[in-house]
């Protein structure tokens, strides 16, 4: 491998988002050129010493390289920084209650649920389905955003048996459905981390979410 070789694997090297493996071979086809064109200089034959214009293009190449490597550093650097201001902000969530969309996990406890009926509905019903995706509950909601807290109980008081549910948001207008959303619903934050520089939050339910995909937060017990 003549110099412009290690050069040209240097500047293949990684962008902001690649990994620290990546990181390291650009730091190790660094040295390598570097040691190249040391012994280049070392040991040219003083009767026919490089060609000037051929060496200024090979320092050029080495501080090409210089120049990457310290890219690579500085960015590295700041994706961290960026990790940490990420995660010191997420930490204060733990303790409060996420709004989210997506499943809940009904175990006997009852659950904050945040209806958003469109103004030109007159019924809202809060639909109930299992994990098979078959409708085992419905309740009628009165016509507002005040949140709801559904309890599992059907009309004879008997709880659904716990695990995974999917609830919905049915609002219809003379009879007519005008929409059917996905329910927001209110789960405490337990845990924040991060991964590949992505904020998540272990929930209370047992299930992690994106910070990016929580729509507001609040203290707990406002049921």
């Amino acid at each position: 491998m003549d110099v412009s070789q290690v050069a040209r694997a240097a500047n293949a090297g990684p962008s902001a988002n690649a990994s620290s493996s990546s990181a390291n071979v650009l730091s190790s086809d660094f040295e390598v050129f570097l040691q190249m064109l040391t012994a280049q200089a070392e040991y040219q034959d003083p009767l026919q010493p490089i060609d000037s214009s051929e060496y200024a293009a090979q320092l050029a190449q080495f501080s090409m390289v210089e120049q990457q490597v310290s890219t690579n550093d500085l960015l590295e650097q700041m994706l961290v920084s960026f990790g940490a201001n990420n995660m010191n902000g997420a930490a204060n969530w733990i303790g409060l209650e996420a709004l989210v969309t997506g499943p809940v996990n009904y175990t006997g406890a009852p659950i904050s649920v945040a209806p958003n009926p469109p103004l030109a509905a007159d019924e809202v019903d809060l639909v109930v389905y299992n994990a098979q995706g078959t409708e085992v509950q419905r309740h009628a909601l009165p016509v507002s955003a005040e949140t709801y807290a559904w309890d599992g109980l059907g009309a004879d008081g008997t709880p659904l048996a716990h695990g995974e549910y999917t609830l919905k948001i049915e609002s219809r207008s003379n009879g007519e459905i005008l929409t059917e959303d996905p329910a927001l619903s209110y789960t405490r934050v337990t845990e924040a981390r991060i991964d590949n520089g992505v904020t998540l939050l272990m929930l209370q339910n047992g299930y992690m979410i994106e910070a990016a995909n929580v729509i507001g937060l609040r203290e707990p017990d406002q049921v």
